[in-house]
């Protein structure tokens, strides 16, 4: 887990955070990348990069703290990745647009590989993200080199489970820390084996995803997101994705079930990597797990 600080002083939001010792930059202490802000299709969008290499897009899911909880695995794909980690419009410290639907992150997302990669770039997208990053692939394959879908309910037939969207709605109305505790109990497998390995990372997660959750315009967008990205998408718009694709999944996975991967990878063809003792953020609770099966699907 990340513990020094490696963002560029250049950025105001960068300046503020080290200024009160804010929690988004407690989450991304030691991690070497850099954040700066981008004008992407008209949205002002904050992006962290790092490394060197074949550049590699990783999108976050529906979490309104944004890109910064890919902190655990950045520094290790920094080192064979130039890794580019932005806030989706509405989310992080990027500024929110009318509508977050699946044209207007076309045009964003294809402004952002235009502006930060050389080369088309992996993308690594994450559960409701994934969808939209699929309906992407699908349209703009020519931009991609590689996608891995990572427990992503749009695949597939989808019917968000009861539990959860009762403590996602608890949560988005009052985002206290008893609620925040409820959600990542759902999110997390053990969620204390995790707090044992690192209670200062996932505290500084806590505290800034709530502080996010409160903000008017992020509950807007929370709210749009999950309309988009629980939709399911038709088997024929799968089919046009030609960037080889991999699917990622938890096997504890309570948000997104895994048979929902295993049942897209036996029709479509697409691999599927299980990563074992994890639920549905693999990539915070069983890091090394989770690496190791990106490795091969990302070079």
């Amino acid at each position: 887990m990340p513990n020094g600080r490696g963002m560029s002083p250049q950025s105001q939001i960068t300046r503020r955070d080290r200024a009160d010792g804010a929690p988004r930059a407690r989450m991304l202490a030691g991690v070497p990348v850099r954040e700066r802000r981008l004008r992407l299709a008209g949205v002002s969008t904050v992006v962290l990069e790092g490394g060197e290499g074949p550049p590699l897009v990783l999108l976050h899911g529906g979490i309104e703290c944004g890109g910064a909880y890919w902190a655990p695995v950045l520094s290790h794909l920094a080192e064979r990745h130039h890794v580019v980690v932005p806030d989706l419009p509405g989310l992080g410290e990027s500024e929110p647009i009318a509508r977050l639907d699946v044209a207007a992150f076309t045009a964003w997302f294809a402004a952002l590989i235009r502006e930060t990669c050389q080369d088309p770039p992996g993308l690594l997208a994450h559960s409701l993200d994934g969808t939209l990053a699929a309906h992407f692939a699908a349209r703009r394959g020519d931009l991609l080199r590689r996608l891995v879908i990572y427990a992503t309910p749009g695949i597939g037939h989808y019917r968000m489970p009861l539990r959860l969207r009762l403590t996602a709605m608890r949560f988005g109305l009052r985002p206290t820390e008893r609620n925040s505790e409820r959600f990542e109990r759902l999110a997390f497998l053990d969620l204390d084996a995790a707090r044992r390995r690192d209670p200062e990372w996932l505290a500084a997660f806590g505290a800034y995803t709530r502080s996010r959750a409160a903000v008017p315009h992020v509950k807007r967008t929370m709210r749009q997101l999950i309309d988009v990205g629980t939709r399911q998408l038709p088997d024929a718009e799968l089919r046009r994705i030609e960037v080889p694709t991999t699917l990622l999944s938890g096997r504890q996975d309570r948000f997104v079930p895994l048979a929902l991967a295993e049942a897209a990878s036996h029709r479509l063809g697409w691999s599927l990597r299980v990563i074992e003792e994890a639920g549905h953020v693999p990539h915070i609770e069983q890091p090394e797990a989770f690496l190791a099966a990106l490795v091969e699907r990302t070079r």
